[in-house]
């Protein structure tokens, strides 16, 4: 009995950014993961928390998804974060994968 499947397993070529910014209230160093997997969405990994979510330019639009997957306090950080997304993130168009 297997006790997984296997849905993909891709090797590929990427590009990573690497960018560190500061708000009044803190420093963040997120290392971006340009793929063309995931829809096109770059994957974002903050290097102080660990934390890793896909996102698009539109997705940065929603302040409070944000705050929550940021895990930050204060809506004025949040709003910090989206507009440096708004200004990182290239603009993607959703490819159909499955």
């Amino acid at each position: 009995m297997e006790l997984y499947e296997r849905l993909y397993d891709e090797t590929e070529r990427v590009n990573v950014q690497f960018v560190g910014m500061t708000t009044e209230q803190s420093r963040y160093d997120f290392g971006i993961v340009y793929t063309s997997l995931f829809f096109g969405k770059p994957l974002i990994t903050c290097m102080q928390s660990g934390r890793s979510l896909l996102l698009c330019r539109e997705d940065v639009e929603d302040v409070d998804y944000l705050k929550k997957a940021f895990k930050v306090k204060s809506d004025r950080e949040a709003e910090a974060l989206s507009e440096f997304f708004k200004a990182a993130l290239p603009a993607t168009t959703m490819e159909t994968q499955y």
